[in-house]
């Protein structure tokens, strides 16, 4: 009886048994979508960089065509400021040759009168002596 009763109490070791368990087929089937899903989103977001790396070079390039522009336009409104101020100093100096034109035609109409005295004078003496 000894023996039966080792025997009851000995457990058998269980059998492994390879049986598809529901939740493990879930989570398994959940990480390689994750995956899936993570790999789309990688591809798509290294598309967008690349995407987005050229679209920085047309701008930077449009960027630099503009600055040139810019430059040519601050030089033709300091070209265009310096013919102004050589304009208004023409005009300046126009001004002052006219004044001095007006000025010695007065002096010339004064200069001419007095010659007509001179020549009036002297034929009214020359009359007098013959």
């Amino acid at each position: 009886m000894a023996e039966a009763q080792d025997t009851e109490k000995m457990v058998a070791a269980p059998k492994w048994r390879f049986e598809y368990n529901l939740n493990t087929l879930v989570i398994l089937a959940g990480f390689a979508g994750s995956l899936i899903a993570w790999g789309a989103t990688w591809e798509r977001l290294s598309s967008s960089q690349i995407a987005q790396a050229a679209s920085l070079d047309r701008l930077d390039k449009r960027v630099t065509a503009v600055e040139v522009t810019l430059r040519q336009l601050d030089n033709h409104e300091l070209r265009l400021s310096a013919v102004e101020k050589q304009a208004a100093e023409a005009a300046t100096s126009m001004r002052a040759v006219e004044s001095t034109l007006n000025t010695l035609s007065a002096d010339t109409r004064v200069m001419r009168e007095i010659l007509q005295r001179i020549e009036a004078g002297q034929r009214d003496g020359a009359q007098l002596r013959r």
